[in-house]
């Protein structure tokens, strides 16, 4: 069974980040956590540390897109796919 919390230091080994970057994460609000106890006593759900890789990996898909022009105005779309154009990853 997964545990529903994580201590910083597993944040830390998932994510391949420093001690430092992690207490960042959780002081910012980006990476929600509650403080348990004592001081530096934290705990992330292991949801919200999923929720969080998910956002990260909508912010690069979104950036990505956004470097290459992909968002185009409307209607554009549809006029690419009626002639074939196919602008996937991997395909020239």
């Amino acid at each position: 069974m997964t545990p529903r919390f994580l201590t910083l230091a597993d944040v830390v080994e998932q994510l391949n980040i420093s001690m430092a970057q992690a207490r960042a994460l959780v002081r910012s609000g980006e990476l929600p956590a509650i403080q348990l106890g004592g001081r530096g006593v934290w705990r992330v759900e292991t949801r919200e540390l999923e929720a969080y890789i998910e956002r990260k990996y909508a912010e690069n898909r979104e950036r990505i897109a956004n470097e290459h022009g992909e968002h185009r105005e409307p209607g554009r779309d549809a006029e690419h796919a009626e002639h074939g154009e196919n602008r996937e990853l991997g395909d020239s």
